[in-house]
């Protein structure tokens, strides 16, 4: 077995390890720390299949801001986590539901290139070796050309869900006083200031 395959090894092992751990960890924080590492070994994997590309984008886009947004994310919020998990049995026939239909998609992507392994070759996308263009050439022209509308539409997609997100956890405190910058805008001299006529010997 080559340094290779044994790092390949090493890193699956770890990945797939972590991932269990985020699913059956009690505590949240100790869950997004696991997957944090499942990031990091994931990269790893992308480095070693020569999409160095990737691995350094799963580091950055994942690691350095996902992961560690929804650690602030369940260290700051006051989340009542006893609450969450009594309702875990009566969505779990739904989740059982997603589960079997993503096997199901998995089984017959992997079982497909074993019973038909011309498959492969008559869907994938003809690229340059990479010995005459980079992975970064290449999948900027596969996603910019081929697929640009995809993209474009995948991002307003995401787009809306992070101002849906806001949206939906944004909260106006009345407690708390507020800059009304409509208010400031709309005031006249008549209003900025108030006579008030006060009887000799008594105060405000």
């Amino acid at each position: 077995m080559g340094l290779q395959a044994l790092f390949f090894y090493i890193f699956a092992f770890i990945a797939v390890a972590s991932a269990f751990m985020v699913i059956s960890a009690r505590n949240p924080v100790h869950s997004v720390l696991f997957l944090i590492v499942v990031f990091v070994n994931a990269a790893a994997l992308f480095i070693l299949a020569g999409a160095e590309y990737l691995g350094l984008l799963l580091l950055v886009v994942y690691v350095g801001a996902v992961a560690v947004l929804f650690l602030f994310v369940v260290m700051m919020l006051d989340i009542d986590f006893t609450a969450l998990r009594s309702g875990i049995l009566r969505y779990a026939p739904v989740g059982a539901l997603i589960g079997v239909a993503l096997l199901a998609e998995l089984i017959i992507v992997v079982g497909g290139t074993f019973i038909s392994p011309e498959i492969a070759a008559n869907t994938a996308m003809p690229m340059a070796p990479l010995s005459e263009s980079s992975s970064i050439q290449t999948l900027g022209d596969v996603i910019y050309t081929h697929y640009a509308y995809f993209f474009q539409v995948a991002g307003l997609i995401l787009l809306v869900a992070m101002i849906g997100a806001i949206v939906l956890t944004l909260k106006h405190r009345t407690d708390v006083k507020r800059q009304n910058i409509g208010k400031q805008v709309a005031r006249t001299p008549e209003t900025a200031h108030e006579a008030v006529k006060v009887k000799p010997g008594q105060g405000l």
